[in-house]
């Protein structure tokens, strides 16, 4: 199993939305196994950890700020402080673990609000194909179980507190010894035992004395009785639900039928018929206004051929006008220019030759121009104008006319489309006899479902009452019920119990041997002082380490400095871990403690790198420092390092790559 992802969203201190890559592949090749987090003291490096526990075991999550909290107040507690009411808390986390040789990968995610509904957030399950299965969100507390169990989570999950009270403990504390009870296989025996009292119980009230053989013989008659009710409700359920299954099966073909044969059309032929009295409106209205078009200038449109020719000849004879009189105006100039020049000394021969010029040089000008036609429009300026408006207002008209056509064909199809509806509209008297078919499917399909719910709220009451009466049976022990002739089998239980409790002590002992020669391994690999122990022993019955030295005699736990104590709890987890045989990542919170500097080097040089293949350390900047991160470095320990950085101002938390150093 690996973390590949851990989300947070609005959770403690960690407002908005923050991502932590967990993967501990850094390319395809190479992979190193420390994800390291450094952050100060209340920055929220437990928070994170809370957080993996909670995306993985919800209200079953032993989480450090939980205590007594309901789950409902835990949620509360978990949102940040600093967001709306209706944000959500969401927790993602991603893994990826191996089935049937392959490797699959899973998002667990659990969000809510403040407040929760039913107190208890929404679990989501996205697998590798992008979906949602349903049907292993409803089974994930047993899924999860097979992967990492919550009683052995502590082993790979713990913090320097944990450790610490480890260290300080003859005895180990609750979290160890459940997980050694797990390891161990101790809740077989334990259940075997439960079922040799259930066995000898049972065997009590087949001696018991009248009176009470009749007190158990009415209550197992009733308990008898009601699960014979129970067994003929339960069929009589599952006839209903078919039955159910079977009308909305009807209500469907009704349904579908009242489409297919017009039902639905004919209870909106008013609607329809409405559109279409529109609609002919609507079309009524462009053909008046296409009649007012054609009322006006378009028919025009009919002779665009000669409108040109005439707006041609006009500009023709328009240009010709204008050139006529321009040269009347320089014929009357020259004339005012030769009589001047014969009012002044100049002689006639040059006033004839100047003459000559100006009759020359009009003529050259205007020969371009002479008409070689007579003009027939002889229109005027007014004339000519208007007939430019016109033929700008018919193109206007014929665009208008063309938009028109268009409005009156698409209101026509969209006409014809409402009469082909009305047309497949069921008759009144049809569209009764549908309407009556679907509304009796309905109500028959509501009936059904009540009468279902009815019979499915029996069968739960008979669930209690039949729990209630085997509750009142199991009450009926050897103070209830005095024995007759039972010396036989109270005497071979209690031998069944001796031999179980033997079977418990060996079973104990063989698997305990393995775990003691893990511990002592792990603690002489993290020791510098390797002469110092030479044997580690584990109580059977209190799970309490005893060490002894090279001569066999005892090494008290007080002659061990807290460094050395606190190594022999982190070996006693890492022993643990190791003969549980499930390969976990391991996650750290505050790893060292009060560890003097060869301690700490041992830890940080041969445990973290050696711990799992995934080993997710959380640290402030005092106990992982510089020396020790430069260490770890250069050994290619780190795949991704994060500094967890908070804001005292705003209580905020933020997540940013890179370490203190």
């Amino acid at each position: 199993m690996i973390f590949l992802e851990l989300v947070l969203q609005n959770f403690g201190p960690y407002r908005g939305k923050q991502v932590i890559n967990l993967n501990p592949k850094i390319d395809e090749e190479n992979s190193y196994p420390i994800i390291l987090l450094g952050g100060m003291n209340g920055g929220g490096k437990t928070t994170l950890m809370d957080a993996i526990r909670l995306a993985l075991y919800g209200p079953r999550a032993q989480c450090s700020t939980r205590g007594n909290l309901s789950y409902n107040d835990f949620l509360n507690q978990c949102v940040n402080s600093k967001i709306d009411l209706v944000a959500d808390t969401r927790i993602e986390l991603l893994f990826e673990h191996i089935e049937n040789d392959k490797p699959i990968k899973y998002r667990v995610v659990r969000s809510w609000t403040k407040n929760p509904k039913d107190g208890k957030d929404t679990l989501g399950i996205l697998g590798d194909s992008d979906t949602w299965p349903d049907a292993l969100v409803n089974i994930w507390d047993e899924y999860i179980e097979n992967i990492l169990p919550l009683g052995i989570s502590n082993l790979f999950l713990f913090d320097g507190e944990q450790v610490k009270e480890l260290a300080q403990q003859e005895t180990p504390p609750p979290f160890v010894v459940d997980a050694i009870r797990g390891l161990l296989g101790l809740e077989l025996a334990d259940r075997l035992a439960v079922d040799l009292d259930i066995l000898v119980n049972r065997k009590l009230k087949e001696v018991g004395n009248s009176k009470d053989l009749a007190n158990l013989e009415e209550i197992e008659t009733r308990l008898t009785q009601q699960q014979e009710d129970y067994q003929t409700t339960g069929e009589k359920l599952e006839t209903l639900k078919n039955q159910v299954e079977e009308l909305e099966q009807k209500q469907q073909e009704a349904f579908d039928k009242f489409i297919y044969d017009g039902g639905k059309i004919a209870a909106e032929r008013n609607q329809l018929e409405l559109q279409q009295d529109t609609k002919s409106a609507e079309i009524e209205q462009v053909r008046q206004s296409m009649c007012e078009l054609a009322a006006d200038v378009l028919p025009l449109a009919l002779i665009p051929n000669l409108l040109t020719q005439v707006q041609a000849q006009g500009e023709k004879e328009f240009r010709h006008q204008q050139v006529q009189i321009s040269k009347d105006l320089l014929i009357e100039r020259d004339q005012r220019l030769l009589t001047w020049l014969n009012q002044v000394e100049i002689s006639p021969i040059q006033v004839e030759k100047i003459q000559s010029f100006l009759v020359q040089d009009v003529d050259s000008l205007y020969a371009k121009t002479i008409q070689i036609e007579a003009p027939w429009l002889l229109a005027d300026d007014e004339t000519l104008s208007q007939l430019d408006n016109l033929i700008y207002h018919l193109q206007n008209t014929k665009l208008s006319a063309k938009e028109k056509l268009a409005i009156l064909k698409n209101q026509e199809e969209e006409i014809h489309t409402l009469e082909r509806q009305v047309q497949t509209a069921a008759a009144p008297e049809d569209y009764t006899k549908l309407r009556q078919a679907l509304e009796a499917a309905q109500n028959q399909v509501v009936e059904a479902k009540a009468n279902y719910e009815t019979i499915r709220r029996r069968l739960a009451e008979l669930e209690t009452i039949i729990a209630k009466s085997k509750k009142e049976l199991s009450e009926y022990t050897v103070e209830n019920i005095k024995h007759k002739n039972n010396e036989h089998i109270i005497t071979s239980a209690a031998k069944v119990q001796d031999t179980l409790k033997i079977f418990r002590e060996k079973l104990t002992l063989r698997k305990l041997n393995k775990l003691e020669e893990e511990v002592k391994n792990c603690f002489l690999y993290l020791l510098h002082k390797s002469d110092l122990v030479h044997r580690i022993t584990i109580d059977t019955k209190t799970f309490s380490l005893s060490l002894y030295d090279l001569n066999g005699k005892p090494v008290p736990k007080h002659r061990l400095s807290a460094g050395e104590k606190q190594l022999l709890a982190i070996a006693f987890l890492w022993g643990l871990a190791k003969v549980s045989g499930h390969r976990l990542p391991v996650a750290i919170d505050t790893p060292l403690g009060r560890l003097d500097s060869s301690h700490r080097s041992n830890l940080v040089e041969r445990y973290f790198p050696s711990a799992s293949h995934q080993v997710i350390l959380l640290s402030t900047d005092t106990e992982i420092g510089k020396k020790e991160v430069e260490t770890l470095r250069k050994n290619e320990a780190i795949a991704r390092e994060y500094l967890l950085k908070y804001d005292s101002a705003t209580r905020q938390t933020t997540i940013q790559a890179g370490y203190f150093w």
